[in-house]
């Protein structure tokens, strides 16, 4: 096993087609697809299954994609460490439920920290693909909220992930609406307010579970239920057919227009809104970085 192996089946695995990674890596196909059959064989394991249309990583061949990923990062740590710089591209990945202060943040390490040459990923998905994203290290940090209600379920799958919380605000529910939706004439709203309106809430995919989902209360019955998957399209629906989602209530205008306002749900409850990382692996310089702009933008 080399770097170098763990490197292409990393790069491979990103990009999803072998012939795409070999130009990538400026590598002939033939010696990329020999260098991943002997790291198989080195450990008697099946990282990709080949198709006709491109790869698709084994389960075997995922835990392995998290102890490469792993690897690979903590030589990038050695290198600032030592030769003041990692080597080539800057790369970094978040990994976050749908909140524009995480974005702002995206933006600030991006301007500060870029440099000439970098690969930044924001990647807003579901709430178990940022436990994954996190816990196979292909994303440093991962942002997501926990309350009362989904908390046993969410704090077990971080720890069965060896995966730590750390808050950093806790958030009054809020709903999100148009700034033309006669709900934003409101000061405040009640759950009775909403009824006749369609909520928007994110696709949670094959891990769909109450739990699991972005917005709270999502058990209490709804007639209208509208679900996507970007948040441009949610804020499409917001305006065109008045609809509303239970949120933070922190928007930054300059990122997100200002035809969506937050208006405070008189409900008792809260979200406690916080970043996860591994519990076994040191911060890189730029993961630190990103995390105390999020404190300075939430404080």
């Amino acid at each position: 096993m080399t770097l170098k192996q763990l490197q292409y089946i990393v790069t491979v695995s990103e990009i999803g087609n072998i012939t795409e990674a070999a130009k990538k890596l400026y590598i002939a196909q033939p010696s990329l697809t020999s260098s991943i059959r002997e790291l198989e064989k080195e450990f008697g394991i099946t990282i990709f299954k080949r198709k006709k249309t491109g790869i698709e990583v084994t389960k075997e061949g995922d835990e392995f994609l998290g102890y490469a990923r792993q690897v690979l990062e903590q030589t990038n740590l050695i290198n600032e460490r030592y030769n003041g710089a990692a080597k080539g591209k800057k790369h970094f990945c978040v990994s976050s439920q749908h909140y524009s202060f995480v974005v702002e943040a995206f933006v600030k390490l991006l301007r500060e920290y870029g440099g000439d040459k970098y690969e930044f990923h924001m990647r807003e998905t579901e709430t178990y693909d940022i436990i994954s994203d996190v816990a196979t290290l292909r994303s440093e940090v991962g942002i997501l909220y926990i309350n009362k209600f989904n908390e046993t379920v969410i704090t077990k799958t971080l720890k069965d992930n060896n995966l730590t919380f750390t808050p950093l605000f806790r958030a009054k529910p809020h709903v999100f609406v148009g700034k033309d939706s006669p709900l934003a004439s409101k000061k405040s709203i009640s759950l009775k307010d909403l009824k006749p309106y369609p909520r928007l809430s994110y696709e949670q995919g094959s891990h769909n579970s109450f739990f699991f989902s972005e917005e709270i209360l999502s058990t209490l019955d709804c007639d209208k239920e509208l679900i996507v998957r970007d948040r441009a399209t949610l804020f499409n629906l917001l305006i065109g057919m008045d609809g509303y989602t239970i949120c933070s209530g922190v928007i930054n205008e300059a990122l997100n227009g200002p035809n969506i306002v937050a208006r405070p749900l008189k409900i008792d409850d809260y979200m406690e809104i916080g970043y996860i990382l591994p519990s076994s692996v040191i911060k890189s310089k730029l993961t630190t970085a990103y995390i105390d702009i999020l404190k300075s933008l939430t404080a």
